[in-house]
């Protein structure tokens, strides 16, 4: 029988030598393999014992499979950097709960809003469907006869905003993605901690990412003034990896159980001042009635997923129905077992009879959200969709424009927003749904990131989220398919590249 002896090193301890010991020999004298070669062996075995483990991992959690292999192959073939994006961009917290059952309960009762009878209300059979799949998602409660106030600038929003927080009495929950310590957010920084040296109970949550620009200082002080102020996700070593491709995208806030806001804006002064290339256009909120239960359920489990005790001693306010907008709250993330948000997007794409108006400043839609606009417009519905012509993110722009051919092929109508920075995350369907939130309409949205959208049904918001939306048509270019199918070659290549990159920007 013969024995194979190998890596045997010369020419600096890097050359391999084969020893074949045939059955007459009387001695086995084994070659020595230096210390060396033992090292890279057992790097060898356990960076591939961890690229069979992952790939174990990806093939476990049942994934798209187009997904699957796609991070499959970038394993396999792209030696330890493929490591490396998987481990910060491909792991999943699907299942991860959020808050205990009995958590959950509690802060339930703390509400207790009776249930309404979906089928007995004024409403089209597609929004019964809409609304009963949004309690199987994720038990969303139905509010009726809410009042909202629509913001599309930063200014009257924010004077708002400051405006209820000096008129609160009990307490003040806030959830935001970004908080900048520029003129803006020294103003709330500094209504906030005016309230919390009056004894009102203040409670904020940001982003460290998203604030990642934001000095510890700025935080530090409305700590000192009685805040409780803690990020979302710290990104920390050795947690680095695991956290930084989730993040907390909401923006929220409760002033004593009976003012809400939501909606795509942050606390930055750019909302208000806009950018060099003009106005930051987005939309906002503010709600009262019975819905602002919702929001402050959403903050308080959210304060909860961090490992903060329970919030009990906010009880939020019954309130009386103002003859207003019904609303239930979809939050979103990479915990929640489904895409919540975008399944409902899905499902109201598809309901549509007569318009879907979409404005979004990231168009980045999953293959079946495309499909599903697509097939709206081929069967004659009129499909809109509002982009900006220059986003904040030259990659996300090109991004964006590599999904616009699909769309013109299929009838979908594209417009370029040219009056700034379009930010608004909203989509009209028919003529009584409305969805304003967090959730832009791109990947990272549906699946990484944490994500609020309030669905309103009321003919009379619908009415005038129109209105908004055909003022912005009046700022916008309108995308014809024979000019976008010449613009450059180098710039079609730049958008070929980039759409690669779409899950996971």
């Amino acid at each position: 029988m013969a024995f194979m002896h190998f890596l045997t090193l010369s020419s600096n301890y890097l050359s391999i030598k084969f020893a074949i010991l045939g059955p007459s020999n009387k001695k086995n004298t084994a070659i020595p393999i230096p210390r060396m070669a033992w090292y890279y062996i057992v790097l060898i075995a356990a960076y591939a014992g961890t690229i069979v483990s992952l790939v174990a991992v990806v093939l476990s959690e049942n994934r798209n499979p187009v997904k699957s292999l796609a991070w499959i192959t970038v394993l396999l073939m792209v030696p330890v950097f493929g490591v490396v994006l998987y481990i910060f961009f491909g792991r999943s917290l699907k299942n991860t709960r959020m808050i205990t059952r009995r958590n959950r309960r509690r802060l339930r009762r703390q509400e207790s809003y009776p249930p309404v009878d979906i089928q007995s209300l004024p409403l089209t059979p597609e929004s019964h469907q809409q609304i009963r799949m949004a309690q199987t998602l994720q038990g969303a409660i139905y509010y009726p006869g809410n009042k909202i106030d629509i913001f599309t600038d930063g200014r009257t929003k924010f004077d708002a905003l400051l405006a209820d927080i000096d008129a609160a009495h009990s307490y003040v929950l806030m959830e935001y993605y970004i908080i900048k310590d520029d003129t803006i957010g020294t103003a709330v920084a500094d209504a906030l901690m005016r309230k919390a040296r009056e004894g009102v109970k203040v409670r904020l949550i940001y982003d460290h990412i998203g604030s990642l620009h934001t000095p510890n200082r700025f935080f530090r002080q409305m700590q000192e003034a009685g805040i409780e102020v803690h990020p979302f996700f710290r990104v920390t070593f050795p947690h680095f990896a695991t956290r930084v491709n989730w993040r907390n995208h909401r923006k929220l806030a409760v002033i004593d159980g009976r003012i809400g806001y939501v909606g795509g804006m942050n606390i930055a002064d750019r909302y208000i001042d806009g950018t060099g290339s003009g106005i930051w256009r987005d939309t906002h909120l503010r709600v009262e009635g019975p819905a602002v239960g919702a929001l402050q359920y959403a903050v308080a489990v959210d304060w909860s997923f961090m490992g903060q005790p329970l919030i009990l001693d906010t009880p939020s306010t019954r309130q009386e129905h103002h003859p207003g907008a019904g609303i239930q709250l979809i939050t979103s993330g990479p915990t929640s077992h489904w895409s919540n948000i975008a399944m409902l997007f899905h499902k109201a794409i598809a309901n549509a009879r007569r318009r879907v108006y979409i404005q979004t400043p990231y168009f980045l839609p999953t293959d079946s959200l495309l499909r599903a606009l697509q097939a709206a417009a081929l069967a004659k519905v009129d499909v809109r969709i509002m982009i900006p012509a220059r986003s904040d993110s030259t990659i996300l722009t090109y991004a964006s424009f590599s999904y616009v051919q699909e769309c013109l092929r299929s009838g979908v109508k594209v417009y370029l927003y040219n009056a700034g920075m379009l930010h608004a995350k909203t989509v009209i369907v028919d003529d009584e749904f409305i969805s304003v939130g967090s959730a832009n309409f791109d990947f990272r949205s549906f699946e990484h990131n944490f994500e609020s959208n309030v669905m309103i049904y009321s003919r009379e918001i619908n009415a005038e989220m129109t209105h908004i939306f055909f003022e912005d048509i009046a700022m916008s270019e309108r995308v014809h398919p024979g000019t976008w199918q010449k613009r450059p070659r180098a710039q079609k290549a730049k958008e070929s590249m980039v759409r690669l990159l779409s899950p996971i920007l």
